[in-house]
């Protein structure tokens, strides 16, 4: 047996870090948190200063155990859990429930997973950092608390099986506000002027200094430009220089993955999170901007190598953050003379690649640029033309890495302008006056609201993409791509004298992986802003934030922090379920052909239209709104098609074909008999073959799952079935495996009796089989 034990979070960590220490030590890992509050009630004694009820989780029993038994053994038991708070915190539960003792524990930290970096860890060990541990307790705690007390309120007060959390709340509330931002937005319309010269044999464009509000105001203009000369009023040359981007930090990494791979968030974490566990970067979640010495020097050795001194330029970059931990590092390689992972993983690669580029790029010379600006006049118009453009003179860091933009946010790049000088005669091809409109705030992408999130100091590091992925989860937030619709715009065109006028079209509001707030989720969160404004409001977010980075600091008690919340919260909460309607987003469309209201509003299920007052005596009418379909924007046409369901379809074996959607969704009832209806198909539409196909489909599904049945009066027959994981035996709504050596087609009663008998008598923990009910 090993001297000395190894704990780390992953079993990847653990296979990397193993190559590197010798006999001595053995490396295991716990797999993540080991401990948590329980799934189920509220975990936290609140009248005892806010004890939390820790408890193993169900699947970690045997990773305790087995961990347990090594630390016993070992001489030494080592804690290499990850650097932030959670690693803290789960060092901390790693220590109570091994039993371990100071004496033979170390705490041990490490930004990557290189030789070096783990045998100078070794050499370093410190002890568990109480403060860390007591700031990733208090969010624990905190967010357990709003969740628990929030959530049966939405239950009770909009519909069941809601939730509410501290901080997907607050991101839930930035993308409703954004999309009523967009609705309301009034769009107005303006003419653009644009110039097309030459000069010699470069041709070239150049904006005028003006922008027009109506099509006859720009008419006007282009009539004073007939017959007009044109030339160069002035030139103007202006060096200037352009400065790396610092390296990544979490956040960084996140939205310029996104910009460049297309990735989302938790993909970005994903791959990231492979790459620091074989050892190629550093690790993943920071705030910091911050490079060791050593990077910094190992960086400039590789860039001078590659491409000489001139391009070599040192910076350290400052935080802005003051809650940023200074001591860790930026995400960076590991090894700056590997340009590549040895990953065979494409997009492991790309991300690497991005890192790396972005890091050097950091330690490399400014770009040198000359900026040019041309200002052409005429003689019959007191309003110029401006041409801009630039020259690189020395490229810097520009070699190796340009940073992407958000949408919105890019500049119209600047062409290549002629050579002239002041007074030269520039040749006129044409002049344009475009309509153009004036744009709304754009969407959320999931790495834009990782940056709005960030600058409102709301989450860390480490929650940027679980809250990202909460709300999608949750259905306040959908990630989805929309049609635009056709938008007609006029051009007026001046040239050879001549006025032209041509109307075009264009496609407006086309969106691609964009952050949509749903129906439910703007109930929610207006029921939440209007009754609990102090969770959602982002100060008050923001400075919770900061209360962690005191505790973590040591200057502020866990529990006071928590006592000072919690009074105020859940007096709101206790006024809320007793005194507050129920919200439903409940409004009125206008009436249907026989005189009664019809409404739209979150029901038990979801949004939907209902036909008929709810006091009526005569029974209301539900229907479920469409997929595409929003409370805030459906008509009452649209409203009233969706009762067009159920309709028959046609006939099938001399049966009924009828189309309908229930609580799971769109089916087809034949026979008695229902077949859910493809997310492809609409009920709406759907006609009497495709119905048929979809219930032949389902047949032979069905054919093709049962193996064999075997009877064995009076006890329950014994199926033989196809399952998703392969064939399996089931009775009694028991599921039991067969044996891998065994045939399903040729098992017996006899053999099926001996493997259920064999299975029963392991003490496994059996699963339950559901057949499956109608619709």
């Amino acid at each position: 047996m090993a001297k000395n034990l190894l704990i780390v979070e992953s079993p990847a960590k653990a296979k990397t870090i193993e190559k590197y220490l010798g006999k001595d030590f053995i490396v295991k890992s716990s797999i993540g948190h080991i401990v948590d509050l329980p799934e189920k009630g509220l975990g936290v004694d609140i009248k005892n200063n806010f004890k939390p009820d820790y408890q193993v989780s169900s699947d970690k029993k045997k990773v305790v155990a087995e961990l347990k038994k090594l630390a016993k053994a070992a001489e030494m038991v080592w804690l290499a859990t990850d650097e932030d708070r959670e690693g803290e915190a789960i060092a901390w539960h790693l220590f109570n429930e091994l039993g371990l003792t100071e004496k033979k524990t170390k705490r041990v930290l490490y930004h990557e997973i290189t030789k070096s970096a783990i045998e100078a860890a070794i050499k370093n060990p410190r002890e568990i950092n109480k403060d860390l541990v007591d700031a990733q307790q208090a969010r624990r705690i905190l967010d357990r608390l709003v969740g628990y007390e929030l959530s049966p309120i939405l239950w009770r007060k909009i519909k069941p099986s809601l939730s509410a959390g501290r901080v997907q709340s607050v991101a839930v509330r930035l993308i409703v506000e954004r999309e009523r931002e967009i609705t309301t937005f009034g769009v107005t319309s303006f003419f653009k002027v644009v110039g097309y010269f030459a000069s010699g044999n470069i041709s070239f464009k150049a904006d005028l200094d003006k922008k027009f509000d109506t099509e006859a105001e720009a008419n006007d203009f282009l009539k004073k430009l007939k017959g007009a000369d044109f030339s160069v009023k002035s030139l103007e040359k202006k060096p200037s220089k352009r400065t790396p981007s610092a390296p990544f930090t979490t956040s960084t990494l996140q939205q310029e993955a996104s910009r460049k791979l297309s990735f989302s968030v938790l993909q970005t974490m994903r791959v990231a999170q492979t790459l620091y566990e074989r050892g190629d970067i550093t690790y993943m979640r920071t705030d910091s901007v911050n490079l060791s010495q050593l990077a910094i020097d190992a960086a400039k050795e590789e860039i001078v190598k590659m491409y000489g001194d001139k391009y070599a330029q040192t910076r350290q970059f400052k935080t802005k953050s003051s809650s940023a931990q200074e001591a860790h590092e930026a995400i960076r390689p590991s090894n700056f003379s590997a340009k590549e992972t040895t990953s065979e993983d494409y997009n492991e690669k790309r991300l690497y690649e991005l890192i790396w580029k972005r890091t050097v790029a950091s330690q490399m010379a400014d770009a040198e640029i000359e900026k040019t600006v041309i200002t052409i006049g005429n003689n019959k118009a007191d309003n110029n033309f401006i041409a801009t453009g630039e020259v690189i003179k020395f490229d810097g860091f520009l070699k190796v890495y340009i940073e992407s933009e958000d949408e919105g946010e890019e500049e119209e790049k600047e062409g290549l302008l002629p050579a002239v000088k002041a007074n030269d005669k520039i040749n006129l091809s044409h002049i344009d006056a475009v309509q153009r409109f004036t744009q709304p705030p754009s969407r959320y992408t999931e790495a834009s609201l990782v940056k709005k999130l960030e600058g409102l100091g709301i989450g860390r590091p480490s929650t940027f993409a679980p809250t990202i992925s909460t709300v999608q989860k949750r259905g306040y937030v959908v990630k989805e791509m929309r049609e635009g619709t056709e938008r007609k715009y006029n051009v007026l065109t001046l040239q050879n004298d001549e006025i032209t006028s041509v109307v075009k079209t264009e496609i407006t509001g086309a969106e691609k992986s964009k952050l949509f707030p749903t129906d439910v989720g703007m109930v929610v969160n207006d029921f939440l802003v209007a009754n609990f404004g102090e969770i959602l409001d982002y100060n008050f977010t923001a400075h919770v934030e900061e209360e962690f980075d005191i505790i973590a600091d040591g200057k502020l008690a866990w529990q006071k922090m928590l006592k000072t919340f919690y009074k105020p919260f859940h007096l709101t909460v206790e006024q809320t379920s007793e005194k507050k309607e129920r919200a439903s987003g409940e409004k009125l469309l206008g009436q249907d052909p026989n005189g009664k209201n019809v409404f739209v509003k979150i029901g038990r299920y979801g949004p939907m239209v209902q036909i008929g007052d709810t006091e009526s005596e005569e029974k209301p009418r539900f229907a479920k709104l469409r997929g595409e379909q929003r409370l805030d924007s459906i008509t009452l046409a649209e409203a009233l098609d969706l009762f067009r369901l159920p309709r028959k379809v046609g006939l099938y074996e001399d049966k009924d074909l009828d189309v309908s959607v229930g609580r799971f969704g769109p089916y087809i009832r034949h026979d008695g008999k229902f077949y859910s209806l493809p997310k492809e198909d609409d009920p709406y539409t759907v006609l009497e073959a495709r119905a048929i196909e979809v219930i032949e489909d389902k047949r032979k599904k069905e054919r093709e799952k049962v193996i064999q049945i075997l009877k064995r009066d009076p006890e329950p027959e014994i199926q033989v079935l196809n399952g998703r994981y392969g064939p399996y035996i089931t009775t009694d709504k028991e599921i039991f495996k067969i044996p891998k050596d065994k045939e399903p087609a040729k098992l017996t009663l006899a053999e099926c009796i001996a493997i259920i008998a064999a299975d029963k008598a392991s003490g496994k923990k059996k699963r339950k089989f559901f057949p499956k009910k109608k619709a």
